[in-house]
């Protein structure tokens, strides 16, 4: 209290005492805490207690800060690819091309996550070539006009030799990222972008390689990309069902009244209001949201067979509801 200095003042007494408090972060967007070469993110508490006639008191304590990124957008979920092609030369002889094909299912990744690599690599040249696949941090610092560069390994995988005339084919081999810190995107000093990089190692030549950019999150990829994805992938588990055969005269449904009693109607039904938050509360999966409509009456048959009297060979083979 600034007018009234005296009247804020109280006595604390010899012993512990404990003081609550909370600061509430801005809702403007914060860099990731990082822990880099030529520079740092990072945020703290200090606290200081001041005593009459002696130094204040100081103290420091550092905590994590995260700005989520959610690999669940669809710019992070669109497949990556590309294509290179490389002659080599030596002086007037020619060799043959080394050509790779590389494509990744998404750009989004966590840490922990393995990515799938499906390559393909054609050695038509006269050299002994090695395929390999790497992911790469790059660090960029900015500060007076100027930019200091940072690029390090964080995973790499290598394939077999290629000898002249073969062809390898990659169809999903794994490369699993390690525990590392997020990308950083949105803050002007501080840039960490990562990328996948398969490549051909050529010996006595430049090396051909593909880089595809890859973007590191926090919140992992949802169990089921779309709802319309999982319900047709649930579906298509279950197709043995078609393959059985019809019988040749339909049997009459049984009536609702035999199948369900009214009690058990009566429960099967919540009202919307309850259903709304219920949906709203679940932290599964989309296939959770679906509601499961049990103990409804089933469709009439409007006819259980049109022509009774027709062969059976001419009947329809599709029953009307």
């Amino acid at each position: 209290d600034d007018d009234n200095s005296e009247e804020g003042l109280h006595t604390i007494h010899s012993g512990r005492h404990e003081y609550a408090f909370s600061f509430e972060l801005p809702q403007t967007p914060l860099a990731t805490s990082f822990e880099g070469r030529h520079g740092s993110v990072r945020y703290w508490v200090k606290a200081e207690l001041h005593r009459p006639w002696f130094l204040p008191v100081k103290l420091k304590k550092e905590f994590t800060v995260f700005e989520h990124i959610d690999i669940n957008t669809p710019s992070l979920l669109s497949p990556q690819a590309g294509t290179k092609e490389k002659t080599l030369c030596c002086w007037f002889c020619t060799s043959g091309p080394i050509s790779l094909s590389a494509k990744i299912e998404r750009k989004g990744y966590t840490p922990g996550e393995s990515i799938q690599i499906f390559a393909e690599i054609e050695n038509c040249s006269s050299r002994v070539v090695v395929p390999k696949a790497a992911i790469y941090q790059t660090q960029a610092f900015y500060a007076k006009g100027k930019m200091k560069e940072v690029k390090q390994l964080v995973a790499s995988l290598r394939g077999e030799s290629l000898s002249s005339g073969k062809t390898e084919t990659w169809n999903g081999k794994q490369l699993k990222i390690p525990p590392v810190s997020p990308s950083i995107l949105d803050c002007s000093i501080i840039r960490v972008e990562y990328s996948l990089m398969v490549y051909v190692d050529i010996p006595g030549a430049v090396d051909l390689f593909l880089n595809l950019p890859l973007v590191i999150g926090t919140i992992p990829l949802h169990p089921f990309g779309s709802r319309t994805s999982s319900v047709s992938s649930q579906c298509s588990m279950n197709m043995n069902w078609l393959g059985l055969t019809l019988p040749e005269r339909p049997e009459a449904p049984p009536s609702y009244a035999e199948v369900v009693t009214e009690e058990q109607r009566q429960s099967s039904l919540a009202p919307l209001g309850v259903c709304d938050e219920f949906e709203r509360a679940l932290p599964g999966p989309l296939l959770a949201y679906i509601q499961e409509f049990r103990f409804l009456p089933p469709p009439l048959y409007s006819e259980i067979d049109p022509n009774p009297d027709q062969p059976t060979d001419d009947r329809p083979s599709c029953l009307s509801r």
